[in-house]
């Protein structure tokens, strides 16, 4: 599933290239990622114009100008193309001022694109109760450290991942941050030390920021809006690499199941 850097990297896009634009149309070829009948979600949507693309942990969230706004997660599959080639068949399709299109599709039709008014977008956000981003200007060492002192019998790595607790990080990059502090994921969060901790926090901040500045990792099947592949793959150290020597020392990289997922990390560097 797209994380922080991934779904940043979309709203960043679309805000650069939708803001501003009327909905001219709509073409829908799959009902089931939408939350009203066709013809409402058409008319609604029809003549309006877009104001702004935000982002609250994995959500996106395109306000319009009428106080509609559309609320949309692409899951594990699901893709915004801007001006693709194939917006025939797209589950749906945006045609947009100027012949410009913004097709959604999703091959596992896990996601959706809502359409709510904008202030119950607001509400049903709100209501997922996403913990705070660690990319926040306000979220400081101290906060991340009171996590660790009222989480302490969570292992580590799924701590990283429940969104209610910090929103955006995800399978890779909570696996990847592991590895760079030389924490092994498995660890309970009331056995880090200060400074661990501390390490930890400066190698997530630096993970997802650097990620987001190659747009993200494609390890399956995300796309940013021009359909182009994330390149931050070539920087990750231990995800997907099973039985493959550990970049620092040699040792070959593990792989357990931590709550279902995939979790890889190197035996040795990481205690």
């Amino acid at each position: 599933m797209p994380e922080l850097p991934e779904v940043e990297t979309i709203r960043q896009q679309l805000e650069k290239k939708l803001k501003g634009k009327k909905i001219q149309d709509v073409a829908i070829n799959n009902d089931r990622l939408i939350n009203v009948p066709v013809s409402e979600f058409k008319d609604k949507l029809k003549g309006t114009k877009i104001k702004e693309v935000k982002r609250r942990a994995k959500l996106l969230i395109i306000d319009l100008d009428n106080d509609y706004s559309l609320l949309v997660h692409l899951k594990l599959t699901g893709n915004l193309i801007y001006n693709g080639r194939e917006n025939d068949k797209a589950d749906i399709c945006l045609i947009l001022g100027g012949g410009d299109t913004l097709a959604y599709s999703d091959k596992r039709k896990l996601g959706y694109m809502k359409l709510l008014r904008s202030d119950l977008a607001e509400d049903t956000v709100k209501a997922q109760n996403f913990g705070p981003e660690i990319l926040s200007e306000d979220f400081t060492l101290e906060k991340f450290e009171k996590i660790f002192s009222l989480k302490k019998k969570s292992k580590i790595k799924p701590l990283l991942m429940d969104q209610k607790v910090l929103a955006g990080i995800g399978n890779i990059y909570s696996q990847e941050a592991c590895f760079r502090a030389k924490i092994n994921p498995q660890r309970l969060a009331g056995s880090l030390t200060k400074e661990e901790i501390t390490l930890l926090y400066n190698e997530l901040k630096k993970i997802l920021t650097d990620a987001l500045k190659y747009h993200g990792s494609s390890v399956d099947s995300y796309l940013d809006i021009y359909g182009r592949k994330g390149k931050f793959v070539s920087f990750l150290q231990v995800y997907n690499r099973k039985g493959e020597p550990c970049l620092k020392c040699k040792t070959p990289i593990k792989m357990i199941k931590m709550n279902g997922r995939g979790t890889y990390f190197c035996p040795k560097c990481q205690k």
